[in-house]
């Protein structure tokens, strides 16, 4: 157990839902590794209290903090994004500052360290992405960033999905990005083009959610949903596909916030980085739930 002590900095995760969260698992496993005297914990914030939260943290001095659903968009007004932030237009991550809170996102950076985990060749296939919310931004950010040439969006809104790739095709000129119908038709026809699909959606989350289509097909399957026994129902359907949950993209981008928390213990060489594989291995272990294997990350 934790020594709390006058001298404990504090961080934490907002969202609603909360309590499914294994952020406060790994992160405070970091601190423990790296022996900061630290401790992270959930936060159950409402979307509309989130502004008197932030307020109320920061004259706190909680340190840190990451972002989940809802409120990865919505929190924008109230933060200083960076750049990747502003161009995906959703943040995950805080750090305390004077004068309010430094934003950025590390759910793309997360993203992308999958993908080559996987070793997917992104250039030479298009992608199926399922979703057009905060997260769906961040993958689309991370898959322009690594080299895609084309990817549909499939959205249970259809002018969500629209008026996502009008936006982002003139950010992502490179890329071509084309919705889709939310219709079985529709995504079978785009299976057919697609060695990579991913499912940035909230379906489920909830155990007893379907997913609604049939996944032919063959290639790279990666969920951003994970859940603790990892068979999430993104990957159930992709049966012939090599699949991946959420967990390790959640793993990769909470290294990636804790860089940013400590960047100053890193600059002055007092910090090394916790390693991406055997930290997924740490927290596989502590669920007692099957290795996934990411030969990317062995090198």
């Amino acid at each position: 157990m934790k020594n709390i002590n006058g001298q404990t900095q504090i961080f934490g995760i907002l969202g609603q839902p909360i309590a499914h969260s294994l952020s406060p698992l790994f992160q405070n496993m970091f601190f423990e590794k790296a022996a900061i005297n630290a401790c992270y914990v959930p936060y159950l914030v409402a979307p509309e209290q989130l502004q008197q939260a932030l307020n109320g943290l920061h004259a706190a001095h909680v340190q840190g903090l990451n972002i989940t659903i809802p409120h990865k968009e919505n929190i924008l007004p109230w933060v200083h994004p960076d750049k990747d932030a502003q161009t995906i237009g959703a943040v995950n991550t805080l750090k305390r500052i004077a004068d309010g809170w430094a934003a950025i996102n590390t759910d793309w950076q997360g993203f992308a360290s999958v993908i080559q985990g996987l070793e997917v060749d992104i250039c030479q296939t298009s992608v199926l992405l399922f979703g057009a919310g905060g997260t769906s931004r961040a993958i689309l950010h991370a898959l322009n960033h690594l080299g895609a040439q084309e990817v549909f969006i499939c959205n249970r809104n259809q002018e969500r999905a629209q008026s996502l790739a009008v936006e982002l095709q003139g950010t992502y000129e490179g890329m071509r990005i084309t919705p889709i119908e939310w219709h079985e038709q529709h995504v079978t026809i785009a299976l057919k083009q697609c060695q990579l699909i991913i499912n940035s959606t909230s379906i489920g989350l909830n155990e007893q959610d379907i997913f609604p289509f049939p996944l032919s097909g063959s290639g790279f399957a990666i969920d951003a949903v994970y859940k603790p026994h990892g068979n999430t129902v993104f990957c159930q359907s992709a049966s012939n596909y090599v699949s991946v949950d959420g967990l390790p993209m959640l793993i990769a981008q909470g290294i990636a916030s804790f860089a940013f928390w400590l960047e100053g213990e890193q600059q002055n060489a007092a910090l090394c980085l916790p390693n991406k594989k055997s930290s997924l291995q740490w927290v596989e272990q502590a669920l007692g739930r099957q290795a996934l294997s990411l030969p990317g990350w062995e090198k």
